[in-house]
């Protein structure tokens, strides 16, 4: 019997009558959900599934500038660095003009800015008395530091950050706001980057970083020495080591495969089993990364678990792509382990070495607060000789810190629940003044007070952008299987939803700074889109371009619109009530 009979026999099912028609062979979930605008992703060569090339920059606008042609080419080349170090610069001069203004301790400055200075030369947070703010800024910065040891509920990574700019310019609040305006500028230079290479647009990558560099929140958290704009930079850099990471380990797989007859790269089942991935050293910087974060703010930890399964995710994509049967497995053999110990360990040893200073001060009494607890209260028991003295002291102290943070209950003007956030229900003033005309920059002709106030609230625009932005990456993200969507779905998610464990307490607006990152790259994306595909006919590319042109404009006026309220610049009364949108501002 030949194959083509074979084939016909085996249409033939015994269990049919003759002449009767088979039944209807029902469509597979990737058909079922076309209709929703689902779409497979397209067959190709696998070397440029794994890993996709950069789209290549045009140097018609420098020509059309009457740039000289080799100019303009380097130009072009460099367009990758070029583009977000412009992006920063600009960044930079915003966060950085007038960073001493106002010269006031504003908001938690009152705890971090004192509780790093103390750490950086004691090493370990202390209680300083209740004046201690204005002789502070009386004395500029040359007070004596308190001996008794202070009772504080965040590790002390970010607080030694702060304090490292205290050391280089002074404590005053230039010096304490130092850091943080710096880490701001960087992160926006992180964002660009990230973003090119996740878009493989360095237009893209560069927008996401210019939109977070007019938000209004990274703004004035890039200018107030509070943890959370540091929580923010360490959480975006996890990030940036996973992206790279991710590349460098899909280009690792690609290039194991071999040619077929006609040159091209097709999916290998033993290849994408065997191959191992090495060390992968950027995965270890994010377990760096992680543990400085999880050492800012104890918060990290949910960004730790997204993070991680994100990555082995990544891994099971990356396998399944480059053709192995069973990824799943594979993955779970080959890559998991290794996944785990460069994260989690690396992350731990990190936020324990964090601790250093207040493992090294004295156990007698005279230490940080409960180093002597292992040698006085915690004494006694069966398994104590099983570890040294100042680990149990500082496990007994996270497990005070943790009841602290898993109660706290108290009322506060500016609380406000995690559901208003994206729309900006309820941002927090840090500073508030009423100057009188002709005082502290208000109008002498104002006629009445001005209004001085630093308020910690988003652009609005990018933020009511951003809420489209984050339906548009679900809908890529579940019905185009887009993993650039899943990413920022997953920044987005491990930084916001863990909140709403916890609405009862006392939380505010700006722990949104720490997902902030990704609802910039979910508006760029969202961008992108509106601005259509390279091959979209010239008509949608110009209704595209101009729509989104005119989004960012809006959002870099509202920018500007808000900036008094950002700066503490006094402005009159009435100018200050017409930038009250919402009667929930106030």
């Amino acid at each position: 019997m030949t194959s083509t009979a074979s084939s016909m026999d085996s249409m033939d099912s015994t269990d049919l009558r003759k002449g009767q028609a088979p039944p209807e062979r029902r469509p597979g979930w990737p058909s079922r959900l076309r209709r929703f605008g689902y779409a497979a992703e397209p067959d190709g060569d696998v070397r440029e599934r794994l890993v996709p090339p950069f789209a290549e920059p045009s140097p018609r606008l420098w020509q059309a500038l009457g740039v000289p042609p080799r100019l303009a080419d380097r130009i072009t080349r460099w367009s990758g660095w070029l583009g977000p170090l412009l992006v920063t610069l600009v960044a930079g001069v915003l966060r950085f003009w007038n960073l001493g203004s106002p010269k006031k301790v504003i908001f938690d400055e009152t705890y971090y800015a004192k509780d790093a200075w103390a750490l950086v030369h004691r090493g370990f947070e202390v209680n300083w008395d209740k004046n201690a703010n204005d002789l502070v800024l009386n004395s500029g910065g040359h007070v004596t530091i308190p001996t008794d040891a202070a009772y504080v509920v965040h590790p002390p990574v970010g607080k030694y950050v702060i304090g490292l700019g205290e050391l280089m310019f002074g404590f005053d609040p230039f010096g304490w706001r130092f850091m943080t305006a710096l880490l701001g500028t960087l992160s926006v230079f992180l964002l660009c980057r990230i973003g090119r290479r996740l878009f493989r647009s360095t237009f893209l990558g560069c927008l996401a970083g210019a939109l977070m560099a007019v938000d209004g929140l990274h703004f004035v958290m890039s200018r107030t020495a509070l943890l959370d704009g540091v929580l923010m930079f360490f959480v975006l850099a996890t990030f940036g080591c996973l992206v790279v990471d991710r590349d460098r380990a899909r280009a690792r797989l690609a290039a194991a495969l071999p040619p077929d007859a006609d040159g091209r790269y097709r999916p290998d089942a033993h290849i994408a089993e065997t191959t191992r991935l090495g060390l992968r050293p950027w995965r270890w910087a994010a377990g760096v990364m992680l543990g400085l974060a999880i050492g800012t703010k104890w918060n990290g930890l949910y960004i730790m678990v997204a993070f991680c399964l994100m990555t082995v995710l990544w891994d099971v994509a990356a396998r399944r792509v480059a053709g192995a049967r069973h990824p799943y497995r594979v993955v779970l053999k080959r890559d998991t382990g290794w996944a785990f110990l460069a994260t989690v360990p690396v992350a731990l040893v990190t936020y324990v070495v964090s601790w250093t200073g207040w493992i090294l001060s004295s156990d007698s009494g005279s230490g940080g607060y409960y180093r002597n607890w292992a040698a006085t209260d915690g004494r006694g028991g069966s398994w104590t000789w099983l570890f040294p003295d100042w680990l149990r002291s500082l496990w007994h102290y996270e497990h005070e810190v943790y009841e602290f943070h898993t109660h706290l209950t108290s009322p506060h003007t500016y609380q406000s629940n995690p559901w208003s956030w994206l729309v900006l229900g309820r941002p927090v003033s840090y500073f508030y003044e009423s100057p009188a005309p002709g005082t502290d920059g208000c109008p002498v002709d104002a006629g009445e007070k001005c209004a001085r106030e630093v308020l910690a609230i988003g652009t609005p625009m990018l933020w009511w952008a951003a809420c489209f932005a984050v339906l548009f990456v679900l809908w890529r993200w579940f019905f185009r299987r887009d993993w650039r969507a899943g990413a920022i779905v997953c920044g987005i998610a491990a930084g916001y939803l863990p909140w709403f464990l916890y609405q009862e307490r006392t939380i505010f607006l700006f722990y949104a700074v720490v997902f902030l990152p990704f609802l910039c790259l979910a508006v760029a994306m969202m961008i992108g889109a509106l601005v259509g595909r390279p091959g979209s006919s010239d008509t949608r590319r110009v209704v595209g371009a101009t729509g989104a042109g005119v989004l960012v404009l809006l959002i870099a006026w509202n920018f500007i619109y808000f900036w008094p309220l950002y700066t503490g610049t006094a402005i009159p009364i009435d100018d200050w009530r017409s930038r009250m949108w919402l009667d929930t501002w106030v």
